[in-house]
């Protein structure tokens, strides 16, 4: 009876265990597509919007796998007296400033496409 119990309980736990390594989010690399510089709107869409969002909410398909949440880009004025903080974005964006989430310069999603 005891090790009938404790089979199950073992069993029990391999289920859970494989059950919950599927349920885990995961981020899918996939290579860059180049984008014309002069599109904002498509950069946007090609380099950010996979962890920001379409819309700018930090809701893009790859959030739920990060162990960082995205910004809400939408906040960014409001968080700056009702300015637009281009010179803070820019230097986001070309990883001058220590954002944890973004990584180094070198960005792996899209770093090399930028410094090339």
């Amino acid at each position: 009876m005891l090790i009938r119990s404790i089979s199950l309980i073992v069993g029990l736990v391999v289920c859970l265990a494989i059950f919950g390594a599927s349920q885990q989010k995961e981020i899918r690399h996939v290579p860059v597509k180049l984008t014309s510089p002069a599109s904002g709107p498509k950069m946007f869409k090609a380099y950010c919007a996979v962890c920001h969002g379409i819309d700018g909410r930090g809701n893009g398909p790859a959030a739920e796998a990060l162990k960082v949440p995205p910004s809400d880009l939408t906040a960014l004025a409001k968080r700056n007296a009702g300015k637009y903080p281009s010179d803070h974005v820019t230097s986001a964006i070309r990883g001058e400033l220590h954002l944890p989430p973004h990584g180094s310069k070198e960005m792996p999603v899209w770093g090399a496409l930028f410094w090339a």
